[in-house]
């Protein structure tokens, strides 16, 4: 008999975190991620562990954003003396995420300190490397991963009970792509699985049939006309890798001006970004190919800029100006004070490219807010404000489906990672398109048997 509680994402799009315990055998974590963009995730993320560190066997890590890996530090801090099994390139990039979240917290007096660089370091050397489809001892179990095609590295993970091939296959999905990516390889899936624990950002929605490169051209050829700037708040994984591959391609193609310049304002982008470079087994065909040749993700007027003293001077900088800058929910980054700078200006633009949680000041400007409160001024927003909603690295609903139908038989669904009404719709579209009626909404530290 196993047990599988839901510590997070479930009613919320953040904070994943799920284990499931074999009776008397132990049991394996899957993903320990940051509450991000409530009012309460402070509270949600300060909050006491409700489950023993020491008696967790083994953790599995599915990829390296922040509301999957953010509060992985705590778990050694608190015990724990296990392996933590992602593949390479996640390892690599966790460490970036990780360091940076603890150096933010150490300088932001806003941001609660959970852990520190040295409870990172202690993290690292307890991960292992594996690679996809590749079987691996789980504590009691033996997993295996797929690529999820979300950002580099990112894998959905298959777990059945060690040594028992009879036994029930429960499936994690991580974060599914919205196949097929610029960057990395379509997303994979799992046969004839028992027990599905499924994302659903998405669900309900379907992402429009645009042309991304289309949008942004037209966006950067509005600011080259006026001399102003278009501002593109940006995750910092695979977003800004994304937009810097169609910047390339745009300015190769002259649909944008060599003069324009283009400011990447985030060292967590910057450094992602060289990371990427290193993991071209992982691009998909067509990027492999051009990266043969030319290096994605850089072009003529690209300024990478680390140091903040150079993020103040962009002001300065004459000429129409691109700026993609963290977060990419306009929750806090430089993205913050450049906002302040040019949003109540009518000539400026503000590009959205990925998905703003609920609260978020992304959110509101989004839904049509005049005035936003960033960071205690209130901001009149006068810029124009659009959206590319099919740059998100999330699958959309119609992709979630198409996803289930593949594996070809399942007999319990669980929906994580989605806020409610999310949820909601997509198990009624489950029940409808998939004649599947055990779909369940889990609620935060709830546990069912399985």
């Amino acid at each position: 008999m196993k047990k599988l509680t839901f510590l997070g994402a479930a009613g919320t799009v953040t904070g994943s975190n799920f284990l499931l315990e074999k009776e008397g055998a132990g049991s394996v974590l899957i993903d320990m991620g940051m509450f991000q963009g409530l009012s309460n995730a402070v509270e949600l993320n300060s909050r006491p562990l409700n489950f023993n560190p020491r008696e967790v066997t083994a953790v599995i890590l599915t990829h390296a954003h922040l509301d999957h890996c953010g509060r992985l530090p705590l778990l050694v801090k608190n015990g724990y003396a296990g392996n933590i099994y992602a593949t390479e390139a996640t390892k690599v990039l966790t460490e970036l995420v990780l360091l940076d979240a603890a150096k933010i917290a150490k300088e932001d007096p806003k941001v609660p300190v959970l852990y520190d660089e040295s409870d990172v370091s202690a993290l690292l050397a307890r991960m292992v490397t594996v690679d996809y489809h590749q079987n691996f001892k789980a504590g009691p179990f033996e997993a295996s991963l797929c690529d999820a095609g979300h950002i580099l590295g990112s894998a959905s993970c298959q777990i059945v009970d060690a040594g028992d091939v009879e036994s029930e296959k429960v499936v994690f999905s991580g974060d599914l792509g919205n196949s097929p990516e610029d960057i990395v390889k379509p997303t994979e899936s799992f046969e004839n699985v028992d027990v599905v624990v499924m994302e659903s950002t998405y669900g309900g929605r379907v992402h429009p049939n645009d042309k991304p490169a289309e949008t942004l051209a037209e966006e950067i050829n509005e600011v080259e006309k006026t001399g102003s700037v278009l501002l593109i708040p940006s995750f910092s994984l695979e977003r800004a890798q994304v937009l810097l591959h169609l910047l390339d391609h745009l300015k190769a193609d002259q649909k944008i001006r060599n003069d324009t310049q283009v400011f990447l304002d985030s060292p967590m982008a910057v450094r992602a970004t060289n990371i990427y470079k290193l993991f071209k087994g992982l691009y998909n065909k067509k990027l492999a190919l051009h990266a043969s040749n030319n290096d994605p993700f850089d072009f003529a007027g690209l300024h990478l800029v680390e140091d903040y003293r150079k993020s103040k001077k962009i002001a300065n900088m004459p000429g129409a100006k691109v700026i993609i800058a963290g977060s990419g929910m306009m929750t806090g980054g430089r993205i913050l004070q450049h906002a302040k700078k040019y949003l109540p200006h009518a000539n400026n633009r503000l590009l959205i490219v990925g998905y703003m949680g609920e609260g978020t000041t992304g959110r509101k400007i989004l839904e049509g807010s005049k005035k936003v409160d960033i960071e205690g001024t209130e901001v009149e927003v006068n810029a124009n404000v659009s959206e590319i909603s099919s740059l998100s690295a999330h699958a959309d609903e119609p992709r979630l489906i198409d996803w289930l139908k593949e594996m070809g038989s399942f007999k319990k669904i669980y929906l994580v990672h989605g806020e409610d009404e999310a949820r909601g719709k997509l198990r009624q579209k489950i029940r409808n398109d998939l004649q599947f009626d055990y779909v369940v909404l889990p609620i935060v530290d709830q546990a069912v048997t399985i």
